[in-house]
This record gives C-alpha cells, sequence and structure tokens, in this order.
C-alpha cells in the first residue's frame, strides 16, 4: 500500500495540506526490486521533462493533456484533475505485468467537485520516474502523483476541500470491445477467501486475513491491482450484489460491481492504486491521517504475499459488469 511521509514542497509556504505529504509510490515486497520495474522511466507533461520543478501558467495549459511515460501514460481533465485512460504501455521489463501489450486499466478515474473547478497554474515536479502535479481553485485543491513503473504503488490522487466537507470519487475500468480478453474486471479474490480469518506473519507480529478486491483481466496472467484508500471509504452499491461463498459454506453477499467502484474520500484524504504483489499481500490499513503524514506501515519484505487466481472463476468475478 502508498506510504506517506511529511516532506514539505518548495512551494508550500501559506498553500493547502496536501502540499505536505508526498508520497513513496513503492513499498512491501515490490520495493526491493523497483528499480528493475522502474528502469528507464520518466514522464513527460506540458512540454516539460527531466528534472523540473516550476508552475506552468494557466494560460498554458490544455482542456485536458497527457501525462507519457515509458511503461505508464493517462489523461488528466484540467479543471478537475480527474484522470482518463489509464493505460500500461507494455514496454519491455522484468516486471512486466501485461505481456508485452499496451493495457488500458482504468477507463476513468473522477472526482465530483460538486461543480467546483481548478484555476491556478499547474505545479509540476519531475524527479527521475516519479510526478507530482498540483492545481488549486477558490473551493478545492487537487495533487496527482505517479511513478512510471512496470509495477508497484504507482498512482495517488488527493483532495483538499476549503469547506472540509469529503469527495466522491468514482473509478471506470477499462472495456476493450476490440480483444474482451484485456477488459478489466474487479473479483473477490478466492486466494484472500480461502484464507479467511487466519494470522499470517507480518514483520514481527501477524495479521488476520480479511477479504480482498482486486482487479485483473483475462488476457495476463501477472495482471493484478488494487484500489488503495487513505481516509476514504467506498460507497457499497446496492444494484450490484454478489454471493460470495466463504471458506466455511456460508455466503458473503458483497455490494461491489464488476466495472465501477465509488469512494467517500475525507478533505486530505487519498486514493492510492497498486500493482502485483503489492495488490496481494497481507498488511494493515493505511494509518488515518489527513495532513503532516509520517511514514507508515513499511512492510520492506516482511508480508505475506498471497496472489491471485488465474483465470478468475465466474463465481469471484463482481457483477455486473456494466
Amino acid at each position: 500500500m502508498p506510504l506517506l511521509s511529511s516532506m514539505p514542497h518548495p512551494r508550500a509556504a501559506g498553500r493547502s495540506l496536501l502540499l505536505g505529504a508526498v508520497l513513496v509510490l513503492s513499498t512491501g515486497l515490490a520495493a526491493a526490486a523497483s528499480s528493475k520495474g522502474c528502469e528507464g522511466g520518466g514522464f513527460r507533461v506540458l512540454g516539460l521533462s527531466g528534472k523540473v520543478d516550476t508552475t506552468v501558467p494557466a494560460s498554458a495549459v490544455a482542456a485536458r493533456f497527457l501525462v507519457q511515460g515509458k511503461y505508464v501514460q493517462f489523461e488528466v481533465d484540467a479543471a478537475s484533475f480527474g484522470i482518463r485512460n489509464y493505460v500500461l504501455t507494455g514496454a519491455a521489463n522484468p516486471l512486466d505485468m501485461t505481456g508485452g501489450v499496451p493495457t488500458t486499466v482504468f477507463a476513468a478515474k473522477l472526482p465530483d467537485h460538486r461543480g467546483a473547478t481548478l484555476t491556478s497554474g499547474v505545479d509540476v515536479e519531475l524527479n527521475d520516474e516519479g510526478i507530482e502535479l498540483m492545481r488549486e481553485g477558490p473551493q478545492v485543491t487537487m495533487k496527482l502523483q505517479a511513478k512510471d513503473c512496470a509495477s508497484g504503488g504507482v498512482f495517488q490522487m488527493e483532495v483538499e476541500r476549503v469547506d472540509e466537507t469529503s469527495t466522491v470519487f468514482t473509478h471506470t475500468l477499462a472495456t476493450n470491445p476490440g480483444n474482451p480478453t484485456l477488459s478489466t474486471f474487479y473479483f473477490d479474490n478466492r486466494n484472500f477467501r480461502n484464507r479467511e480469518g487466519d494470522a499470517v506473519p507480518y514483520k514481527d507480529t501477524t495479521v488476520v486475513v480479511t477479504p480482498r478486491i482486486n482487479f485483473g483481466n483475462d488476457y495476463s496472467a501477472k495482471l493484478v491491482g488494487r484500489d488503495s484508500p487513505q481516509v476514504a471509504t467506498r460507497i457499497p452499491d446496492p444494484t450490484c450484489v454478489n454471493g460470495i461463498f466463504r471458506r466455511n459454506g456460508t455466503i458473503d453477499n458483497v455490494a461491489h460491481c464488476g466495472l465501477t467502484s465509488r469512494w467517500d474520500v475525507a478533505s486530505g484524504g487519498r486514493m492510492g492504486m497498486v500493482f502485483g504483489e503489492d495488490a496481494t499481500e497481507v498488511a494493515p490499513p493505511a494509518t488515518l491521517c489527513t495532513h503532516q503524514c509520517q511514514a507508515q506501515n513499511r512492510v520492506k519484505g516482511r508480508s505475506t504475499v498471497l496472489g491471485f487466481p488465474f483465470l478468475v472463476a465466474p463465481g469471484d468475478r463482481l457483477m455486473p459488469r456494466r
């Protein structure tokens, strides 16, 4: 899961608390291999590349702009900082999960600002394989962070509102009509269900296995991801109730759709996204923190990774996928 640390941004004076929380986007067992997963990575955005720390004037920011990396690319809606068409490019890498095939994982991750818009220039910080983007409006501030890596903790979206109310984020997975095996879907991970209630090693103690929702597709046996919240709660969807069998034969009714998930994110909270082993490790939830967040839950290869089944059984796929 993502780790947060308190590292004030150079332009943080007098600005929102979001500037004080910087994401370290690689954790757990994947951290040991992060140099391989990110080799040669680096983003280009708004005509910038290399090591950059600047502000792009609002007049130079298109309504939608592309963040292009070697392993990752996505589009940003400038007025909301929602993202669209999050793609794993399939570039050659030892930790590639796509089988070398460009794979659109998410069609969109969109915050509902309830009419508020972002209007300032865009703060851009590029450093090695990482990027940080921030933009403000009179009522809301948004920050996006990403790593150009083939696996691990690779993306985070943060929000802060002046009125300190929460924001609903809607995540929509990608559909590929030309090759349905590349269409992404949410599923209830059977490897976790079969160990539900077990105490497994974690650092110098143990942690109890709880159910896990992941996403993947029918093409790649390595592609697995997870929505990773901090001070955010998933909103159950009563129109998508799935009966999932527990190990004891009883049924757990999971109110989660196969194509979308919606999250209530506190002001100062954040939604992350992790891939690979980070998505299937057994670890405690992220610490509750909305400002001056310190590094927490560092795993350093001392968690239990349960993996996921491929192909996913029909009964574990969350439906309907619409």
